[in-house]
């Protein structure tokens, strides 16, 4: 019975491993995609700069309040469709459950 009982100690042990692996590797992997992120988001900071330069130089001026109200919307709306696919894909999920 003991021989038993140090199998299934072993068992669970090797599942555990398995699992921390698994976890490590979705560590590397997120680990990758928020790199990736920060590099996006360096660049998109970068033409956001460049943009406003631009912008600031052009005649007859552009009123950036109004640009930045622009850019507030376009954000939101960016917001909202990421809402929705969200809620599309629970729906998806939902419906290949049942």
């Amino acid at each position: 019975q003991s021989e038993k009982e140090l199998q299934d100690v072993v068992k669970q042990q090797e599942e555990k491993m398995l699992q921390l692996i698994d976890k490590s590797g979705e560590v590397t992997r997120l680990k990758g995609e928020v790199s990736q992120l920060k590099r996006s988001l360096q660049r998109a900071e970068t033409e956001a700069k460049v943009l406003w330069e631009e912008m600031r130089g052009q005649e007859p001026k552009v009123d950036a309040a109004y640009v930045q109200e622009r850019v507030l919307l376009r954000q939101e709306v960016d917001k909202l469709r990421l809402l929705l696919l969200e809620k599309e894909d629970e729906n998806l999920l939902l419906s290949d459950t049942y």
